[in-house]
């Protein structure tokens, strides 16, 4: 079953401390496979296909209608997070290579940025992009590339940033000092961006003048149940937010620890780091950041749940280390 305005439903106003998970039935996954490994984000195209992008750098579309996936394209690079472009292009945020511009149609790629201020882009992750083109964007960390994207959680660098890319091509940085930026959604009302912060478990809110520039910043929802990645907006005008690990208490402590501990747990074998739990969880908020939809699923055969999108009632799942991606109908069978 799915929850819907669930008991731990709040009406504090921001920013929001969610409530732990109360506990439901797990849910079941349809899984679609994709020829790579990471199927990282998804999004829905105006047409009903669904992208996703895949640790080898290829791209991938899947037809709900007859169920067939076809590899469009390769960045060459690491794709993450994947947005519809007004021009009816996807918009790909890639962890090497930067913002990218996929034409669907021939799987044609324009390079758009891969430097701010002089350095390269060294994480792109995940972005929003308004009707006039403007494109926000996060970039992870300055430290870290994504294959190293454990070390920077434990050296807890916080040299992530929010950034906004106009039309014209110019770039500003919005929102530094964040701890490992990551998931970026615009509100139903247009009125905010949105960023989350993997390492805090916080989102972060950015109000929006009449002209789309940035104005005051303030926490919007604060002490989430795990660590946020990609967020998105859904179909249904709720903010969709994964929850792609469960709050770790090591790395909790590891945060507060002098820098010369977490050096040292950067160094150590694999087995001695904090590791995400086997989970798949998703979040879906109001515009005042309380909580409609908490879904959990059964995290079996699919597990880490760092995409999401809701369209039509369907929810649709990216994971980092899945050669998958995932739907279900939670919404659509038990509103």
């Amino acid at each position: 079953m799915a929850r819907s305005r669930a008991c731990c439903l709040l009406s504090t106003p921001a920013p929001a401390a969610l409530p732990p998970y109360c506990g439901v039935m797990l849910l079941a996954l349809t899984t679609v496979p994709v020829p790579g490994p990471g199927a990282e984000d998804v999004l829905v195209a105006p047409d009903g296909r669904v992208w996703t992008g895949t640790a080898d750098g290829a791209i991938h579309v899947h037809d709900p209608r007859d169920g067939s996936t076809t590899t469009v394209t390769a960045t060459g690079g690491r794709p993450l997070g994947l947005e519809n472009l007004p021009d009816g292009r996807i918009l790909v945020c890639d962890a090497h290579r930067g913002l990218l511009a996929l034409d669907p149609a021939t799987g044609e790629l324009e390079t758009l940025l891969t430097e701010v201020d002089g350095d390269r882009l060294l994480f792109t992750n995940n972005a929003a992009v308004m009707p006039d083109g403007t494109i926000w964007f996060s970039d992870s960390s300055r430290v870290w590339p994504i294959e190293e994207w454990k070390n920077d959680l434990i050296e807890h660098t916080c040299t992530g940033r929010l950034l906004r890319r106009t039309p014209d091509g110019m770039v500003t940085t919005v929102v530094d000092r964040l701890c490992f930026a990551n998931g970026v959604a615009l509100t139903a009302e247009m009125d905010a961006v949105l960023v989350a912060e993997t390492g805090t478990r916080t989102i972060r809110r950015v109000a929006l003048g009449a002209d789309g520039s940035p104005r005051a910043t303030m926490t919007w929802v604060e002490d989430l149940p795990g660590h946020p990645d990609n967020i998105s907006l859904g179909s249904d005008g709720l903010v969709w937010v994964t929850i792609a690990s469960p709050t770790d208490p090591a790395l909790r402590v590891l945060q507060r620890s002098p820098a010369a501990v977490r050096g040292l747990v950067r160094r150590a074998p694999e087995r001695f780091k904090p590791t995400p739990k086997r989970t798949a969880r998703v979040m879906a908020l109001d515009s005042e950041g309380r909580m409609v939809h908490d879904l959990a699923f059964d995290a079996t055969h699919w597990h880490l749940a760092t995409g999401v999108r809701e369209h039509d009632g369907r929810v649709w799942l990216g994971s980092l280390v899945e050669p998958a991606i995932a739907w279900s109908d939670a919404l659509v069978d038990h509103p």
